[in-house]
């Protein structure tokens, strides 16, 4: 099969950057035209590809997140299961970051949305009251990546 000849930025490999990768691979099958193929829905599926690392980078989030808003307000609560998953689901989103430098962004972007969701949880599981844990984020974007950050 020969490779579509489209203008724009080529990427040699989506090892380098899966995200970048399936965006633009998107866009390409969006502009080639050839009847025998359903390249509208093609395209679809591979962007969605690429939707998915930003949907599991939201969900990793939210869990360290979670976890964090735990270890902070519950102190004495505290849990090798808390760490070993605020530990885990860092690693997650670093190997998406890895596999796709393009969305080393989007934790910030949405650290907003996700924080409202792990407080939501944080509370149901805690059972503290709602103005125990604040309404914004405590941590910054940078804290929640560290692998060595733990709120004291």
């Amino acid at each position: 099969m020969a490779e579509l000849k489209l203008p724009g930025r080529r990427l040699d490999s989506y090892e380098a950057d899966f995200h970048a990768w399936s965006v633009e691979q998107a866009e390409r099958l969006r502009r080639a035209r050839p009847a025998s193929v359903d390249w509208r829905n093609l395209a679809e599926e591979i962007d969605s590809l690429g939707r998915s690392d930003k949907r599991a980078l939201g969900s990793d989030l939210k869990v360290v997140l979670e976890h964090l808003l735990k270890w902070h307000y519950q102190p004495g609560k505290r849990s090798e299961s808390w760490r070993d998953s605020i530990e885990e689901h860092r690693d997650r989103i670093a190997r998406i970051l890895a596999d796709s430098p393009s969305l080393a962004g989007w934790p910030a972007a949405i650290l907003d949305e996700e924080y409202v969701r792990a407080r939501r949880k944080a509370l149901r599981d805690t059972g503290l009251l709602p103005s125990a844990i604040p309404a914004a984020c405590p941590f910054g974007i940078e804290q929640v990546l560290d692998p060595d950050f733990l709120p004291e």
